[in-house]
């Protein structure tokens, strides 16, 4: 197992994180530092205000990676990797459930089954029980937070008998559910009044597509940063007769692509704009407004194709 053989162990993910993508890479850390006290082990990459009361990342020196062995966890693609020192390690290993878009690592564990990277983690510890790898109460939370984000709340098809399995023995674990969603799911006020603007004003083409375009003068208007905005990409789930969507989210010298679908395949379409994810949820960034018109012409193209 290479995790017993380095002493000094750094564990990244992708950038703008999700639950899963901080569930799975502190909650491995978390497990590393439980189970092997005197490793130094540390989480790097960029931070997400909104996911702060999860975990927050840790300062280190180039130095560090000096001899290292860099852990990605949830990144498909090694341009989505946040922070790009793990190129400086002695060997890096990759742990991904998406689609294999770029292939990377000394070492890849891929398993597109998995309902997340998280489900994965907690694999490693069912699987290394022997070898006194551990779980602690804060690892069970952040990676029962990792599964919640990346199932919708165990809605998706991605939640499998396993799925359920695993968190079920997780919420055996002592900390606080009731918290963990208030905090995942608390929507302040502009929020909610940026979803009613949402679905004042969303359109479905005869192929089931729908699109919106949050521009900065929108943002500005509710007060709002682009991150913020993540919570609203399940909004038009719901709606009957819209078979795939994509929310346009303008920022500082790119746009934001958040593509959902329930049925018609989209990470490729994503792969295609600087993107990935998974069949049924994906994100991608283009650099103009005229670019969105291929984004919504290629989403067409898959709803038009795709038979139930």
């Amino acid at each position: 197992m290479k995790i017993k053989s380095y002493e000094r162990i750094i564990i990244h993910r992708h950038v703008r994180p999700d639950p899963d993508a901080l569930g799975s890479q502190v909650g491995l850390a978390e497990i590393i530092k439980t189970s092997f006290p005197d490793k130094e082990v540390f989480v790097v990459g960029d931070e997400e205000e909104s996911l702060l009361f999860l975990a927050k990342m840790d300062q280190i020196d180039d130095e560090k990676f000096n001899g290292a062995l860099a852990i990605i966890c949830d990144a498909a693609n090694q341009e989505r990797i946040s922070d790009k020192r793990y190129l400086q390690a002695a060997e890096v290993i990759k742990i991904d459930h998406h689609p294999e878009v770029d292939i990377y690592g000394d070492i890849s564990w891929i398993n597109t089954k998995s309902s997340s990277t998280s489900e994965m983690v907690y694999e490693l510890f069912v699987n290394g029980k022997e070898i006194g790898i551990k779980v602690s109460n804060h690892a069970a939370m952040l990676l029962y937070a990792g599964i919640v984000g990346d199932t919708g709340r165990f809605l998706f098809p991605s939640a499998t008998d396993i799925t359920f399995q695993y968190a079920s023995e997780l919420v055996k674990y002592d900390f606080n559910r009731t918290e963990l969603y208030d905090n995942l799911y608390r929507m302040n006020e502009n929020i909610a009044h940026l979803k009613g603007y949402i679905l004042q004003n969303f359109t479905v083409s005869p192929n089931g597509v729908s699109a919106i375009k949050i521009t900065k003068e929108i943002l500005a208007e509710y007060f709002l940063t682009p991150e913020e905005t993540s919570k609203l990409v399940g909004v038009l789930g719901e709606i009957e007769g819209i078979r795939a969507w994509v929310i346009f989210v303008e920022d500082d010298g790119l746009i934001r692509v958040r593509l959902r679908s329930k049925g018609p395949v989209i990470h490729k379409i994503a792969a295609k704009f600087n993107g990935g994810g998974h069949p049924l949820a994906s994100g991608a960034t283009i650099y103009d407004w005229k670019e969105t018109e291929a984004v919504i012409a290629e989403l067409e193209h898959a709803c038009q194709q795709y038979t139930e």
